[in-house]
């Protein structure tokens, strides 16, 4: 009896430990299935960003989703990939974190057989999210290494003059001709935006400073140019109105030229017409008309008897002189008839 006791009170404890253990297994399986609904949920619901394309796969077969906000998936059926929809870009010739220079890639030779430092910078878009994740393995990596192949190719066609200085818009839009259409053939999702010269330089510095004492001369040399162009420009109107105020005065002076000849040919009608009708009186009249204009300049010379000459000038000092001298003779002879 001592014994079935003792055993009653044993077993009380063990069944209150097995209630206790199977409310800890209840409730650690209640936590897990919590956390696995946690996790599945997480997993099927996913955000897109306005500047990304998802890129959601069910079994192998892509679908493409480009509406920004709050999107569902089935968790390990459907597989998510994003993919920027922004223009993303990276360097050529040089690195970008710490800009130096890389010479494998900027170390090119032109058509004048100058070796030329030359850095590119290519900027790029993702037109077909599918294409970009499954029609290559590395499509930015064949972009990188197309637009190095044309990069040389065209640098190899100018000479060093242009590849530093005139030549850069040319040869970058030639570039960005090729990549476009290589990358139409190849099809692989991505589109060239642009591609720009960031620098280029001749790989000594003697060469350096002999290229840009060739750009002060140029830029010299335009600015000399744009000066001329901006003085004739100021000098042609000037002259224009000078030569219009010219024509301007010549014409008037013709039209008085010409009026004061008709003025003359229509008196000397007129004087015809009075010689018609009295021919000596009218040459008379001529004659003292033009004594009158040639006398008073002309110079008088008279000779006395005894050899000497006398000049008088001019005329009308003479010709008042000679009406004094004749009044005061006149005078002395009256008062020499008076005295007789």
């Amino acid at each position: 009896m001592f014994e079935r006791r003792r055993q009653t009170v044993y077993e009380q404890p063990n069944e209150q430990n097995q209630k206790l253990i199977a409310n800890v297994g209840k409730g650690a399986g209640i936590v897990v299935v919590v956390l696995l609904a946690i996790y599945l949920l997480a997993g099927s619901i996913y955000s897109l960003k306005e500047n990304e394309y998802a890129v959601v796969t069910t079994f192998g077969v892509p679908q493409i989703v480009e509406e920004s906000g709050i999107h569902l998936k089935v968790p390990y059926v459907q597989e998510l990939r994003k993919v920027p929809k922004t223009i993303n870009g990276f360097p050529i010739g040089y690195d970008a974190e710490t800009d130096a220079s890389i010479a494998s890639e900027s170390f090119m030779i032109t058509r004048d057989y100058n070796f030329v430092n030359v850095d590119f910078y290519v900027e790029y878009r993702v037109t077909d999210p599918v294409k970009y994740l499954y029609a290559s393995e590395n499509p930015v990596g064949i972009l990188k290494n197309l637009t190095q192949s044309y990069i040389r190719d065209t640098i190899g066609l100018y000479d060093v003059d242009s590849v530093i200085t005139t030549g850069k818009s040319e040869i970058q839009a030639s570039i960005k001709e090729k990549i476009i259409g290589r990358l139409e053939t190849e099809d692989i999702g991505i589109q060239l935006v642009n591609i720009t010269i960031q620098d280029a330089e001749p790989p000594t510095a003697e060469v350096i400073n002999a290229f840009k004492n060739v750009e002060n001369a140029k830029q010299g040399k335009e600015t000399s140019i744009n000066k001329a162009n901006q003085k004739r420009n100021e000098d042609i109107p000037a002259a224009r109105a000078k030569a219009d105020e010219t024509l301007k005065t010549a014409q008037a002076t013709a039209e008085e030229r010409i009026n004061e000849a008709k003025g003359q040919v229509a008196r000397l009608n007129e004087l015809y017409a009075e010689y018609q009708k009295y021919p000596l009186i009218t040459k008379q009249r001529m004659f003292y008309e033009t004594m009158e204009e040639i006398l008073p300049g002309m110079k008088v010379i008279i000779e006395k008897s005894d050899g000497t000459t006398e000049t008088l000038l001019p005329l009308e000092s003479f010709v008042d002189l000679s009406g004094a001298q004749v009044s005061d003779t006149a005078q002395a002879s009256g008062g020499n008839t008076a005295a007789q």
